[in-house]
């Protein structure tokens, strides 16, 4: 028989064992900062000075996370090292697992030789949905044409596969050398993208380097905005069926497939 005084003193114990261990916090989820994985830009004269052009690709290795609220900094210094531009670009949500393609322009008074983009860390918020979810926006027919002025003219069309209707869309084009160089690249806008109509975009590159030579182009579109909260809306209400159309052939009468399966099971 164990004594009373014993018995008081392992249920006191255990208390606060108990206690000790619900009081330890888990461990929170490590998440991987984005990553800027290419970054281009060119300096041209313009009217008022100089005209600074930049693209730029996020990555996000987080599978479970969108990244929001992040602002890109672009700044130009002078031969001597002095800050003649600056340009804080707040930049759209990057999906989860996903990359976000931007680009952008500033004016300079004076001719920037060094231009560096930085970003601000982002704001870190889990996916209503699993990443494959989130169905990339089809680029169809896509031209670049090189202008008499040096810059390149993209078309093209944009799809949307989800049912719900894409309020608007923006585009981006990244111009590559043969060797897939980022040379530049520009953006526009799409509104009202309906499954089955997609809308045609136009968009104009400027201020690549003299005697650039261009060997592809590629074109992405997304949702725009600080927040995945778009791109959520519409996966969340489906992707559209790839097959609309009833079939017009008669059934098959005996199903050969089930036949087989109940040959294999003997």
């Amino acid at each position: 028989m164990i004594p009373r005084s014993r018995t008081v003193s392992l249920l006191a114990l255990g208390a606060i064992c108990l206690t000790g261990c619900s009081s330890e916090e888990r461990p929170q989820q490590q998440l991987k900062p984005l990553t800027l994985k290419e970054q281009a830009s060119n300096v041209v004269k313009s009217a008022g000075g100089y005209t600074v052009n930049w693209a730029g690709v996020l990555t996000n290795r987080n599978p479970w996370h969108f990244g929001e609220h992040v602002v890109a900094t672009v700044v130009g210094k002078d031969a001597a090292g002095r800050e003649v531009v600056r340009m804080d670009q707040p930049l759209d949500a990057v999906p989860p697992g996903g990359s976000l393609v931007f680009t952008g322009e500033a004016g300079a008074s004076e001719k920037p030789v060094k231009v560096s983009i930085d970003y601000r860390p982002a704001q870190w918020r889990m996916a209503a949905r699993i990443a494959s979810a989130f169905r990339p926006f089809p680029v169809s027919r896509v031209q670049t044409l090189r202008q008499k002025d040096g810059s390149y003219l993209i078309t093209g069309y944009v799809s949307n596969p989800y049912q719900v209707p894409a309020g608007s869309l923006v585009v981006n084009a990244l111009l590559r050398d043969k060797a897939g160089k980022l040379l530049g690249g520009g953006s526009t806008f799409v509104d009202d993208v309906k499954a089955g109509s997609p809308p045609r975009f136009i968009l104009t590159i400027t201020g690549l380097p003299q005697g650039s030579a261009v060997g592809r182009t590629e074109v992405t579109a997304r949702t725009w905005g600080s927040t995945g909260r778009p791109y959520e809306d519409l996966a969340l209400g489906g992707i559209v069926p790839m097959h609309t159309v009833k079939p017009t052939t008669e059934p098959f009468q005996i199903d050969r497939g089930s036949q087989a399966l109940k040959a294999r099971a003997q």
